[in-house]
């Protein structure tokens, strides 16, 4: 999926729960979770593979976070899109139209 997928993917996500639930902040916290674990998964596996010789076990705890395997920006875009567009909405819906 490139990052128009992901943030049309979590537009969706998010208005399933929005739409059901009718709390358009828990929608974007699910859709938004849903990427950022996503990321931080391939994160770990870029780490493992280029300092943890092939090993989980090598790993330390703050792997993923380490911004030496987050060197495109394609890698921040797909969990940093669906966080802002997902957030960005439930802000207006509940500001402009919910509210109302």
């Amino acid at each position: 999926m490139n990052y128009v997928e992901h943030i049309l993917v979590a537009l969706l996500v998010q208005s399933a729960v929005g739409l059901f639930s009718g709390n358009w902040w828990a929608g974007a916290g699910v859709a938004s979770t849903y990427f950022i674990s996503r990321e931080l998964a391939q994160a770990e596996y870029r780490w493992i593979e280029q300092f943890g010789h092939g090993l989980r076990s090598n790993m330390p705890w703050w792997g993923p976070f380490d911004r030496r395997v987050w060197t495109t920006l394609d890698q921040w875009v797909d969990w940093l899109g669906p966080l802002i567009v997902t957030f960005g909405l439930a802000w207006f819906l509940t500001r402009y139209v919910v509210g109302r």
